[in-house]
């Protein structure tokens, strides 16, 4: 039975970067009989990333991408509430434009539900054998604590709460009502997927070629604050 990925690219000032993910996208050969669909959505960027994504698409014909534009810059979340909208796969994964993140791994998450086991699977950088670039010290005690705080709220026993690689059923995923339109997205979309019957999370571990801030990170002090708040918004006061 053929299935379809759905891979949702939120995408901000990335010209420099997001031809490269995208040909790393093209190449990957996915199991258990999946297809793959692209949708992109560009952040009301300042560079020339809309003209990247164009041209990627005038050079690719053969590709099933679909691109969108905010008419505004409104953050992370809300790119990735307009790609989860116009989504048409049965999974649903957030690849990054930037290439801190593997495609060649969407397998690793992918086979846990080709197994028949999962409904929602977790790339974590903090488990398993693979490369991960050593960077930051209190980014990475932070993104362990932030993890830890989530896991109080939902009962769920993450190591990586805030990674970007999470694999869900589309069914699921659409059927949230999710709100934060920026960093907040990742503890929000953890705290709900927590409350629904009888979902199967599973996690599996991946690679990390992380950025430094001169390379283009974004996330920042601020947005682990927010990370802080929505944990407690929707895990401790659950939030609808």
């Amino acid at each position: 039975m053929t299935r379809k990925l759905s891979i949702l690219i939120p995408a901000y000032n990335e010209a420099q970067t997001i031809h490269l993910i995208l040909d790393k996208i093209k190449q990957v050969q996915l199991t258990g009989g999946f297809t793959k669909e692209l949708i992109i959505v560009d952040d009301h960027s300042t560079d020339a990333t809309p003209q990247a994504v164009q041209k990627y698409l005038n050079d690719n014909p053969e590709l099933d991408i679909r691109f969108f534009r905010q008419n505004k810059n409104m953050g992370k979340g809300a790119a990735l509430h307009r790609a989860i909208k116009e989504a048409t796969g049965d999974y649903m994964i957030v690849q990054d434009a930037d290439l801190e993140y593997d495609p060649n791994e969407y397998n690793l998450l992918l086979q846990p539900v080709v197994d028949g086991f999962a409904d929602v699977v977790y790339g974590s950088r903090f488990m398993g054998g693979n490369p991960h670039r050593i960077l930051f010290y209190w980014h990475s005690i932070g993104n362990k604590w932030l993890t830890a705080l989530s896991n109080m709220f939902t009962n769920l026993n993450l190591t990586d709460m805030e990674t970007c690689y999470k694999l869900v059923d589309a069914n699921i995923l659409k059927s949230l009502h999710l709100k934060e339109k920026r960093f907040g997205f990742e503890p929000e979309l953890t705290a709900k997927l927590s409350r629904v019957k009888g979902i199967r999370i599973y996690e599996v571990g991946i690679s990390y070629y992380g950025r430094t801030y001169e390379e283009g990170k974004k996330i920042n002090w601020k947005d682990g604050l927010r990370a802080i708040y929505v944990i407690l918004k929707y895990g401790l006061f659950k939030a609808k």
